[in-house]
């Protein structure tokens, strides 16, 4: 284990050991390289600087209380790269590649992977990049997929707890027929300044309305949304969203704790009668909301300053099936 203390860290990038590397051209792609070397020697005119052929994922592998360290759904995040890729034009990573350049960066950095008493995990970033050079608008001829990773600590600083968010209508992130369904950096890219106008003011982050009607929640810059009422556990449907790994988690979840699951377009003004809200995603897992202001219209949606009983048990099983504390039944773990 790393000299490294732990329980400080921030969400942020650490330099690790090693990366992983392998390389697209003529149809096929390369031997599995690793490398120490923290920068990519790239042309000018590369097709991800110019034209946004780009795309990623973010996971996180867990030191765990029997000692072995689990990553969590691996499989998953693959599949949601090759959708990605289809998307954007980008060559398929296939799924036992991916999977086993997962297991091989987490090996060559393990010591990098956070002690369990820290809750730190271990974050794992692939990135496809179209590298040719060229001009003019058109997929690249060849690509390079790599996979680094570091140790973080809490997305927000407070870990599990309640924060504000804020309705942003002077911005869109994306578009219902667009990206928005695609982790690719320019979804990210479009949601910076809406996020800055929202730390300015107070809020944790800024949610989006979708941009077709502003009438229904679409989600925030690095989250899906959810709200729980009447035993139910209701979640945006659009494709402008991105189909968070952590959502359709926390919806099978929801549904083994006895609880309905509805996936459709959610109204502003429904958001008055829920009895608890959250964000969800790889980095927070759940960030429970205490209110969203909707800053045009003076309304405050008020879901209390503690998470509510429902985020709370979710949030748990969640997390003690990431830890290998509960069985996993659905087999989203696996050990590396």
């Amino acid at each position: 284990m790393k000299d490294i203390d732990w329980e400080k860290l921030p969400f942020g990038y650490q330099k690790t050991n090693y990366n992983v590397r392998t390389y697209f051209a003529d149809g096929k792609w390369s031997e599995v390289e690793v490398t120490s070397d923290e920068y990519i020697n790239l042309h000018m005119a590369a097709t991800c600087l110019h034209y946004g052929q780009e795309a990623f994922e973010g996971m996180k592998a867990f030191r765990c209380p029997d000692g072995k360290i689990r990553v969590f759904r691996m499989e998953e995040n693959a599949q949601r790269l090759q959708e990605t890729s289809r998307g954007i034009m980008l060559p398929e990573v296939p799924t036992d590649l991916f999977c086993e350049m997962v297991l091989k960066v987490i090996r060559l950095n393990q010591d990098y992977v956070p002690t369990y008493e820290s809750g730190a995990a271990l974050y794992i970033r692939p990135l496809l990049i179209g590298t040719s050079a060229q001009l003019g608008v058109h997929p690249a001829k060849e690509y390079m997929f790599l996979i680094f990773v570091s140790p973080v600590g809490p997305y927000f600083r407070g870990g599990f707890e309640a924060n504000p968010y804020v309705i942003i209508r002077d911005y869109d992130r994306s578009a219902p027929l667009g990206t928005g369904m695609y982790k690719v950096g320019g979804n990210y890219a479009a949601s910076l300044k809406a996020n800055s106008i929202a730390h300015e003011k107070g809020y944790a982050c800024e949610f989006y309305l979708d941009a077709k009607e502003k009438k229904y929640m679409d989600e925030c810059g690095a989250a899906n949304f959810f709200g729980i009422k009447n035993n139910t556990y209701v979640t945006p449907d659009s494709t402008s969203i991105l189909p968070s790994v952590t959502n359709k988690s926390l919806m099978q979840l929801a549904k083994d704790l006895g609880m309905k699951v509805e996936r459709r377009p959610i109204p502003e003004e429904e958001l008055a009668t829920f009895e608890e809200a959250g964000a969800c995603g790889t980095a927070a897992v759940i960030s429970p909301i205490s209110y969203i202001d909707d800053l045009d219209t003076g309304v405050r949606y008020d879901y209390g300053a503690e998470p509510g009983p429902w985020s709370k048990k979710l949030y748990k099983k969640l997390r003690d099936i990431q830890y290998g504390i509960e069985d996993d039944i659905h087999g989203w773990t696996t050990v590396v």
